[in-house]
């Protein structure tokens, strides 16, 4: 492709062959740039922030390679919280229509039509939509195998981080699948959520020399520090620090392409906030005697990593005001978090989005706001039916509803689904997984906002409250290091 233009029938895109590309829904200028750098490429990574419409970029690649014969099959993978709004609206909003297609839509029933339309060999674009769980099934892998064998096809990883885990068996099974494709594409706004080790299974699934490294080893050895300590009495590597950051950076520079928000789009202002809760006496007694207890733990020679975990959730628990015991029934313990939570509702102008880690605490807040504010709360998490969930957005998308707060989980509610009807987000509590928190908070900050954006966190001070965070911190310092990234202003 050499230039893009505006002309009276629309917006064309222009390649040195002459062929023209309607597209059905008008690119922003990234996009259009992203599409130049990429689209006859055999593999190359969209690493465009959530919110800056890296799926429509793919639909409108998958399309543009269609059209030149390249290709005459796509599969889309993608994480089971977000693969049904490519089917609903990402394909129905931007896929071109004069392009004749068949849809395929993996919900474990592959002699469902559509699915079985999945393998017939006309001129169609196939068009195949897959949860990346199903990959762990050997169900979803030979249906994924049999339609790859049957099409020249295309696959998108959406959401790429999904198989950061080389050992993880649904991995091994899509980077084995990965050969069997001569395009490859991976889309994230968060290549690296934990560690710069993210990045290895991600670039195998493009290329495995993409980056010198074949094994996960001698990646490891290449970019991260380890040490050897000893647990339960055994010698076990671990990593304590990393390098070559730098050498990383440029090395996925010529197979990629990364935008921020910030950059290309004029979106309202951002500002992040704390507000700080002191623990009761109740809290604070419990607090120390169960950190005292897993000290003791810790310096103990039968630890093992599930123990730790387990205390140090039961640390945050009891932070949020409960505590889940050894027989599993969950014990109440006086809290102040969630009256603070109110008072902040009461300074919030316009709607708000809520997020808490626990289940329990999803209930404790819902019953708060039914009381105080009766019928103006929906929620999104596990217990939400997906009926109820859909109804949800809507009711918090529309000005004219009387619903103000939606509540939910970042695990169930953090992905695929767009918010900006709120402009203020609370986290009640946070978790570790920063790839969690990133994706929520651009549930609000994307296309279609219109007003300044308030972020606030609740934070228990001088508890596991203060430690998660600083942990989310120091992961968003490395990967901004690796992305060549400005550190972003945050809590």
């Amino acid at each position: 492709m050499t230039s893009c233009i505006l002309n009276d029938r629309g917006f064309q895109q222009k390649e040195e062959n002459n062929m023209n590309y309607k597209f059905k829904s008008k690119p922003f200028e990234h996009q259009l740039k992203a599409l130049d750098m990429s689209w006859n490429k055999e593999v190359f990574a969209y690493f465009m922030e959530m919110g800056t419409g890296k799926s429509k970029v793919l639909i409108d690649n998958i399309a543009m390679l269609y059209d030149k014969g390249k290709i005459n099959g796509a599969l889309i993978i993608a994480p089971k919280g977000v693969y049904k709004n490519w089917l609903e609206a990402e394909i129905p909003n931007h896929l071109p229509d004069h392009i004749e297609k068949k849809i395929g839509f993996w919900q474990t029933k592959p002699d469902a039509a559509d699915m079985k339309s999945m393998f017939e060999t006309d001129e169609d674009l196939h068009i195949c939509i897959m949860n990346v769980e199903a990959f762990s099934t050997k169900k979803g892998l030979q249906y994924a195998w049999k339609f790859l064998n049957c099409h020249r096809a295309l696959i998108g990883i959406d959401e790429s981080t999904t198989i950061k885990n080389p050992t993880a068996k649904r991995t091994k099974a899509i980077l084995d699948l990965a050969k069997y494709s001569k395009y490859r594409r991976i889309l994230t706004g968060s290549p690296v959520t934990k560690s710069p080790l993210d990045l290895f299974s991600q670039c195998q699934f493009l290329d495995p020399w993409l980056l010198n490294q074949q094994s996960y080893y001698a990646f490891r050895t290449r970019y991260a520090i380890c040490r050897k300590i000893n647990v339960s009495g055994r010698q076990v590597e671990i990593v304590v620090g990393y390098r070559n950051l730098g050498e990383l950076s440029e090395k996925i520079k010529p197979f990629s392409y990364r935008v921020l928000k910030d950059d290309c789009l004029d979106l309202p202002k951002k500002t992040f906030m704390k507000r700080v809760i002191q623990l009761t006496d109740e809290q604070k007694k419990l607090y120390k005697q169960m950190k005292e207890q897993a000290l003791a733990m810790l310096n103990g020679k039968m630890t093992t990593t599930a123990t730790v975990i387990t205390q140090m959730m039961r640390l945050h628990q009891i932070t949020c005001g409960h505590f889940k015991a050894d027989d599993d029934s969950v014990q109440e313990v006086k809290s102040n978090r969630l009256s603070e939570l109110m008072n902040i509702l009461e300074e919030v102008e316009g709607k708000a989005v809520i997020w808490a880690h626990y289940r329990h605490d999803i209930e404790s807040i819902y019953q708060a706001l039914e009381k105080k504010y009766p019928g103006e709360t929906v929620t999104y998490y596990g217990d939400t039916t997906t009926e109820d969930r859909q109804k949800a957005i809507k009711e918090i998308q529309n000005p004219d509803s009387k619903v103000r707060f939606i509540l939910g989980t970042p695990q169930t509610g953090g992905y695929g689904i767009t918010l900006t009807g709120a402009s203020t987000m609370i986290y009640y509590s946070n978790g570790y997984d920063l790839e969690k928190r990133q994706q929520s908070e651009a549930r609000i900050d994307r296309i279609g906002q219109e007003r300044p954006m308030t972020y606030i966190d609740i934070i228990a001070e001088q508890t596991i409250d203060e430690k998660i965070v600083k942990a989310l911190r120091d992961k968003v310092n490395i990967a901004t290091q690796i992305m060549g990234e400005e550190l972003k202003e945050w809590i």
